[in-house]
């Protein structure tokens, strides 16, 4: 695995985690959250990550900084 694709993972898997503090209770994360999530299961793990799936990831940790305002 690429070690930029391995980097957007882990960032992946904290979205996850404050998805599931958040208990789903913000739509509009939720959507961000599933969008980077379909897109990273189409990327390809040996290259790295691309620019959709970086702007995707991007738009939903602004939305969870929001959310922890």
């Amino acid at each position: 695995m690429n070690e930029n694709f391995k980097d957007l993972k882990a960032r992946i898997r904290k979205l996850d985690e404050v998805l599931v503090a958040r208990g789903m209770g913000d739509a509009h994360f939720a959507r961000a959250v599933s969008a980077v999530r379909r897109a990273e299961k189409r990327g390809h793990r040996d290259q790295d990550p691309s620019p959709e799936l970086r702007d995707l990831l991007g738009k939903a940790e602004d939305l969870g900084r929001m959310l922890a305002k």
